[in-house]
């Protein structure tokens, strides 16, 4: 395993927010850097990142949570920021990173929590809701469809094909590391950039993340897309729980269409679209927030 990094430049103290602070949790075998914030006491929401977020993409969501009598738990993924990175590509099934998050609610003390993810976090958080329903109290989706419709999908639109090209690329050896390695990784910059729209991330923002992607490097991240193309398909299509989709219409890399394809796999499932908003709608639209509020009261 590689060496956790020991550094303060990105954890908790990028946040002003009263009693908001970071720890190293050891969950399923894996040293993860997590920022909490709340009473401890008050009913737990996890927030999952993305790629290539880390916790301080969630720093919109973590007050207004709190204030609304939430206990915030957000991790660094494995292999993300302040966490250890495993070696391998097996150590990023997603059997693996579902474990974390269940050992992460039990380190909480808890049996379940509210899970919310955006990504690749949310595709973690999807798997948690199949996998493990009984660890999830209500679900919160941003921008990225239930996995049977975008498998189903990516069989069917060659729109959605072209769009998902990263995941092919990145499914080779050493190329794709090198490319976003090179140049002070311009490239992962560019990524935030042509995801998002002008202005949601600034200079400040982006010197945080360039600082958060040197501590574990590029292969982890890309792993976890790795990791994915093994991993074994959930157990059940069907999400039990109450489940919010917020989806930004115009996001570059995912068709639309498959967020109310989603709702068709959700007992009890509730879209909400925002145009003009990006990849990055929690970041882009301050009502994302006030609804997953909603949807957790």
């Amino acid at each position: 395993m590689s060496a956790t990094p020991q550094s303060t430049d990105t954890d908790a103290s990028l946040l002003t927010i009263p009693n908001v602070e970071s720890s190293s949790r050891e969950v399923n075998g894996v040293q993860l850097h997590v920022v909490t914030a709340g009473d401890p006491d008050a009913p737990l929401v996890v927030l999952l990142h993305g790629h290539p977020d880390f916790w301080y993409g969630w720093r919109h969501q973590i007050g207004p949570l709190v204030k609304g009598g939430y206990r915030v738990v957000v991790p660094d993924q494995r292999g993300c920021n302040l966490s250890e990175a495993p070696d391998g590509i097996d150590a990023y099934r997603m059997s693996n990173l579902v474990a974390d998050v269940r050992e992460l609610i039990h380190s909480e003390g808890r049996e379940s929590a509210h899970i919310v993810g955006h990504d690749f976090g949310a595709f973690v958080a999807w798997n948690v809701a199949l996998r493990e329903p009984t660890i999830v109290d209500r679900l919160g989706i941003c921008n990225v469809p239930h996995p049977t419709v975008y498998r189903e999908t990516l069989r069917s639109s060659l729109r959605q094909i072209t769009r998902s090209w990263y995941v092919w690329f990145y499914q080779l050896p050493k190329l794709p590391e090198w490319m976003l390695r090179r140049n002070e990784m311009d490239n992962m910059v560019a990524t935030l950039e042509v995801s998002s729209n002008e202005g949601t991330f600034d200079d400040e923002a982006i010197a945080r993340y360039q600082a958060a992607w040197q501590h574990t490097g590029i292969e982890p991240r890309i792993n976890w897309y790795r990791g994915f193309r093994r991993s074994e398909r959930p157990p059940r299509d069907t999400v039990v729980q109450p489940t919010l989709i917020c989806w930004g219409e115009d996001d570059v890399g995912l068709v639309s269409s498959m967020a109310e394809r989603s709702l068709k796999y959700c007992e009890a499932g509730r879209l909400r679209t925002f145009p003009d908003a990006s990849h990055w709608v929690h970041h882009e639209r301050k009502a994302v927030t006030d609804e997953l509020l909603d949807h957790l009261s």
